[in-house]
């Protein structure tokens, strides 16, 4: 009762405070003693910088911010862990013993995939950033707000993790939308469909991205801008688009660009968001489910339910390696598990519920977020009938030359079609770039046409 009160009377005061206690989205700024937390108990972006009763967890120690002595990244990158065995190994008929530390989605793989397992390996917190980064969430650390609606985020210039102690759904989601990534990345990379019996065809691309932060005269009111050019197979070779990602996107929608090769023209694409599907994808992606999730969090109430240990893709420099080939990784019904590295690890898990007299092809999404980076390290899809979809797990693996973390490819798989797709790899490709500068000129749509050809 008296919280219902306490409630009402908030409501009461601000009308404004209720639009945002109905769509998740509370306004509660960090106090200076939360905010001193960072970089003490806490680590720089907010994580628990102290590991886990049993020790199973380490403590973050600054994570693997350094390159080698030799590191060549034509070579690839060298694997800090390669010596390491695995712990023990999840399997089918010992799945019941893990399930607390496993999401319904890792769970349904393991009951329907009679080979399908999780090989276990120590824990290793290896994520690191920059300094600077570090100093700017501090230095902006409870400044951030949010738009009506969660749809943006104000008052932040330089910090790539606006909301280090989340208090809501959308404020973690958020954190995972703006967090660092080398500033720019350069990447060329292969995406596969694969069919039930294991058979593919490549689609190659290069992606240029850069955060509005990181460029001398990106425009106001932007978070990042991306190119995408796919060079493979011929029946697709040249299709490219342009995006410009708002930061608040109440102001301002996604600003997106297609070129055709075939019509040789380039044309706005206002519908390029949401449950559109991604190209290349053979329908078995959402243009939203790119990089575990993209874009406008607008058709969704989101909820923070929370922190739990879990299993998670973690340090995967071997699935990286330019020694491994396409072939190596993808097989029937899911890929090589013998290359993807497991690791317990913490993290906060959101759920987001469509929202009444939305439309999208997932009902619910149970994302969970990597309590070091801010990625998403795994997600659950539902249909619209409440039944689990499509399974989602990121390969996480730290780049130590940026430093940052990011991935060597993302999976979805398709529990009704029995297919799956995985986008990202770069083992047979050109090493990925960070840091790059890059002009408002290269995103540009006027410039499509021209580097499509």
């Amino acid at each position: 009762m008296k919280m219902q009160l306490k409630l009402k009377s908030v409501c009461l005061m601000s009308a404004f405070t209720c639009m945002a206690l109905a769509s998740g989205a509370v306004l509660a700024a960090l106090s200076a003693q939360e905010t001193e937390r960072l970089g003490k108990d806490l680590t720089p972006m907010g994580a628990e910088k102290a590991g886990n009763k049993d020790g199973s967890i380490p403590s973050w120690e600054g994570g693997l911010s350094k390159a080698p002595a030799g590191f060549d990244p034509a070579k690839g990158y060298v694997d800090p862990f390669a010596a390491e065995k695995p712990l023990y190994t999840i399997t089918p008929a010992n799945a019941s013993q893990y399930k607390d530390k496993l999401a319904p989605g890792q769970m349904e793989m393991l009951k329907r995939y009679p080979n399908y397992k999780m090989n276990v390996y120590p824990s290793h917190r290896t994520a690191a950033f920059p300094q600077r980064e570090y100093e700017n969430i501090k230095a902006e650390a409870g400044k951030a707000e949010l738009v009506a609606g969660g749809n943006g985020v104000l008052n932040i210039v330089k910090s790539a993790v606006p909301f280090p102690i989340p208090k809501t759904g959308i404020e973690a989601i958020w954190n995972h939308l703006t967090r660092y990534r080398g500033g720019s990345l350069e990447r060329y990379s292969a995406e596969f469909p694969v069919q039930a019996n294991g058979n593919f065809t490549p689609v190659t691309r290069t992606e240029v991205a850069s955060f509005s932060s990181a460029m001398p005269d990106a425009e106001p009111n932007r978070l990042l801008y991306k190119r995408d050019i796919i060079t493979g197979p011929s029946s697709m070779a040249g299709e490219a688009l342009v995006i410009h990602e708002p930061m608040d996107q109440l102001k301002e929608p996604r600003l997106a660009w297609l070129y055709n090769p075939g019509q040789r023209r380039v044309v706005r694409a206002p519908d390029f968001a949401h449950d559109m599907p991604g190209q290349g994808s053979d329908g078995l992606r959402t243009i939203d489910d790119y990089d575990g999730f993209g874009g406008s969090p607008e058709r969704y109430d989101w909820k923070l339910s929370g922190k739990k240990e879990m299993l998670i893709s973690y340090n995967n420099f071997k699935f990286g390696s330019k020694s491994v080939k396409y072939t190596d990784i993808v097989k029937p019904g899911h890929l090589n598990q013998d290359l993807v590295r497991y690791e317990l690890h913490r993290v906060w898990v959101v759920e987001a519920t469509l929202k009444p007299g939305k439309r999208h092809i997932y009902g619910k999404r149970v994302f969970f977020i990597d309590e070091d980076s801010w990625q998403i390290a795994h997600a659950d899809k539902y249909d619209n009938r409440g039944e689990l979809w499509r399974v989602h797990e990121i390969e996480a693996m730290q780049f130590y030359d940026a430093p940052t973390p990011f991935y060597s490819g993302e999976v979805l798989y398709d529990l009704q079609a029995r297919r799956y797709v995985v986008v990202g790899l770069t083992n047979q490709e050109k090493p990925i770039k960070f840091g790059g500068k890059f002009a408002l000129g290269v995103y540009s749509p006027d410039n499509l046409r021209r580097m499509s050809n």
